[in-house]
Formats: structure tokens, C-alpha cells, sequence
């Protein structure tokens, strides 16, 4: 206890620089069913760690545009084997649902990942704040099924952080330590192709929110449209590079052993 009387605040977490995004699900964008197996799940996890991975990121419903929701039993019956399978190594949850949350987080799992912004489930933002875990607070307007018809702003910066800002807000309000808090900017959530080349160039600007920053680029779909092949790995080192330049902290990433090289160069030039 402090003098004052009120608990001390948790230290900060300290966000790694690599996030390994490990989908447990049968029809995510990218990587849908390469991993439903737990055997190969829980080694692709121990791969990613020793590629260079300082968290792991598990997820059991896909939020690609259109995904249909999954329940959170059905979600929780893929994710947590592969999380006790990976007892012992750092986890993150992709969720939207407290439930699965709590079963994470007593599986193993220490970070709460959730692309609502603790929006989706009115339970998560309590929960989240009673166990004292960080969570990262993802820009996204709407759903997954709904969020391709809400990608309208008069003031695309502008708006992404009044909205992160009530969402910062919101979390902090419920009791959630500031510095458990990080933010990401959704790219490729209710968003255009145009939208995220213009969030990229100026995602400098969410710094003064005085949150770390994570920036989920990977594979996305609006840079195929740039590079003109249907996936590049080239393409989304290079996105996640400029991320790290405008101030990301954390890189979510399928590809982590590239990005861990490119990233390895990128911090030996520029120290």
C-alpha cells in the first residue's frame, strides 16, 4: 500500500517489440486452418518464440471482413489446449468475449488482446480490470460483419483518436491501470485501402494518446493492392517497418522470424 492508502499501481508491462499471431480457427484471412490441430498449433507457437516472438497471440474466431461470430465455448474449445500446451511462454488472447478472457488468463495466458476495444462484451472491461492484466485497445467501428459500411470520416486521424481516447477513457474508468493499457490502430478495420496508406503515414499522431502503440499489418489485404501479388511477406516487413518508424512499440505479425531480421538491421543502422 502507498501512504495514502490507495494500491500501488501495477508495474508497467513491458511490450515486446515481435507479436506472434497464432489463429487457432478454421476460416481466418490468412492463416484459416493451418493450425486447428493442437500439436501443430502449440509448435508453430514454439517456433515463433524462438524466431524472435517476445508474445504470443492466440485467437479462436476469425474477425476477417463478413466472419461470423463464434460462441465463446467454441472459441475456448480451440484455444485452450494450445495455450496450456504453451504453459510457460508469453501469451496474448484475441478475444471479445470475458468469458474466454478468464479461461485464458487461467490457462497461462497474461495479455488480453481485443480488437473491440472492450467493447463487445460489457463484462471485459471489469474483468480485465480485476485480474490487473495488460490489454491492448483495438480501433475497429461495428463488427466484423458490419464494419466494411462504416468506413466514412470527415477526418480519418482525427477521429481514430477521439475514438481510442474513449476507449482509453472507458477502460480507465473501469478500473484499468493506465499503464497495463497499449493501442492499436485497426488497420484493415472498417477501413479502406486508401484509409490505411493515410493511418500508416500518420500514425505518428496516436503518440500523444501516451499509450505504447501495436500495429497489426500482416498480410493485410490493401497491401497486395500496393505490391500487386496476392501475398508478399516482402510487403508486409516493409509495412511493419514503417510502422516501427511512426512509432509502434509492438508488431503483430504472421512472418516473425523476417521481421525479426528486418527489424535486427533496421535497429543496428539507427541505434
Amino acid at each position: 500500500m502507498t501512504d495514502g492508502g490507495l494500491a500501488e499501481m501495477p508495474a508497467p508491462f513491458s511490450w515486446p517489440p515481435i507479436m506472434g499471431i497464432l489463429n487457432v480457427t478454421p476460416d481466418s484471412f490468412s492463416d484459416g486452418g493451418r493450425f486447428t490441430g493442437i500439436a501443430d498449433a502449440v509448435a508453430a507457437g514454439r517456433k515463433m518464440v524462438a524466431d524472435g516472438a517476445g508474445l504470443i497471440d492466440i485467437g479462436g474466431e476469425s474477425t476477417r471482413p463478413g466472419a461470423a461470430p463464434v460462441t465463446p465455448d467454441e472459441e475456448q474449445a480451440r484455444i485452450l489446449p494450445v495455450i496450456r500446451g504453451l504453459a510457460g511462454l508469453p501469451i496474448s488472447v484475441d478475444t471479445r468475449h470475458a468469458s474466454t478472457m478468464a479461461a485464458a488468463l487461467d490457462a497461462g495466458a497474461t495479455v488480453v488482446n481485443d480488437v473491440s476495444g472492450l467493447t463487445y462484451d460489457p463484462a471485459s472491461a471489469a474483468l480485465v480490470a480485476a485480474r490487473g492484466c495488460p490489454v491492448i485497445l483495438m480501433h475497429m467501428r461495428g463488427t466484423p460483419v458490419t464494419m466494411g459500411g462504416l468506413a466514412n470520416y470527415d477526418d480519418l486521424i482525427a477521429e481514430i483518436v477521439a475514438e481510442l481516447t474513449a476507449r482509453i477513457d472507458a477502460a480507465l474508468t473501469a478500473g484499468v491501470a493506465r499503464n497495463q493499457i497499449a493501442i492499436d490502430p485497426g488497420f484493415g478495420f472498417a477501413k479502406t485501402a486508401e484509409q490505411n496508406v493515410a493511418l500508416l503515414r500518420h500514425m505518428a499522431a496516436l503518440e500523444q494518446l501516451g499509450c505504447p502503440i501495436v500495429a497489426g499489418l500482416s498480410r493485410k489485404r490493401f497491401l497486395t493492392a500496393l505490391c500487386g501479388v496476392e501475398r508478399s511477406v516482402s510487403a508486409s516487413v516493409a509495412a511493419a517497418l514503417a510502422a516501427w518508424v511512426s512509432g509502434a512499440r509492438t508488431l503483430r505479425v504472421h512472418d516473425v522470424a523476417e521481421t525479426a531480421q528486418a527489424l535486427r538491421v533496421w535497429r543496428a543502422i539507427h541505434p
